[in-house]
């Protein structure tokens, strides 16, 4: 069983908002389930899985700037702050702080709504800590 943990976090990588996918599934799937979900906040640092025009266009609706790199396979390079991009460590952080717990990081649970309620307690806690 391969999936994707798409997450949100605020400015000092406490997590947020949660979304599972597929593991064979475009991150696309996980930008349009949680670009609706998304609180106020000035910008929004992405991996270069999330560089979609539609995407940018949806966060620039909400007033949110967007620092995502573009894809390779792009036409037209993308313009994107490198020195604010470079914050996006604090997601990363983030992720390796749940694996800290073995359920998480092992995943034992098949089920991904099981899954997925680990992840939940697990962000939980780490979101007071």
């Amino acid at each position: 069983m391969n999936t994707k943990l798409h997450a949100v976090t605020d400015s000092l990588g406490r997590p947020i908002r949660f979304f599972i996918s597929a593991g064979q599934v475009s991150d696309y799937t996980g930008a349009r389930a949680l670009v609706n979900s998304l609180p106020p906040a000035d910008w929004l640092l992405g991996d270069r899985g999330y560089d979609a025009d539609w995407f940018r266009e949806a966060l620039n609706y909400r007033g949110i700037k967007s620092c995502i790199p573009g894809r390779k396979s792009r036409d037209k390079p993308v313009r994107y702050d490198k020195r604010r991009y470079k914050r996006r460590n604090r997601i990363e952080i983030m992720f390796g702080r749940l694996k800290d717990w073995r359920r998480v990081a092992i995943r034992y649970d098949r089920c991904p709504k099981v899954f997925l309620s680990a992840i939940a307690l697990a962000a939980t806690v780490l979101f007071w800590l």
